[in-house]
């Protein structure tokens, strides 16, 4: 059974940091490509970044990049999510997903998700 589980979310002020983990079982981890979506209130799942299975290759949405950071620990099964500078407009249920393949920036391509974990900025 391929699980995927989040953790590391919480309430942080606007400027500061937080870093997401994202630990899988149940799967061939390193030949899994990983992403990092995030979803707001009344707003669709949106792509925050990716990572390639060897971890060579990352992907970021323009309003993360330079702000966020992906990397991988293949001997933990575990994908990381570095955000710093937080803004209010980051606050958002955060997921990963695995997929085979090439990072994708449709959530519909990735095979298996996490449950989430909520970060929530204030100003």
């Amino acid at each position: 059974q391929v699980q995927l589980v989040e953790s590391g979310g919480g309430l942080m002020q606007a400027g500061g940091s937080l870093r997401l983990s994202c630990a899988a079982s149940g799967l061939a981890f390193s030949s899994y490509t990983i992403g990092w979506f995030r979803q707001a209130p009344g707003k669709k799942r949106e792509f925050v970044g990716g990572i390639t299975a060897s971890g060579n290759s990352t992907y970021y949405a323009g309003s993360v990049n330079g702000r966020f950071t992906i990397s991988r620990d293949n001997a933990k099964n575990t994908v990381y999510l570095q955000m710093n500078s937080l803004k209010r407009e980051d606050t958002a249920v955060y997921y990963c997903a695995a997929k085979g393949y090439e990072v994708n920036v449709m959530p519909g391509a990735y095979s298996y998700w996490g449950q989430g974990t909520q970060v929530t900025v204030s100003s």
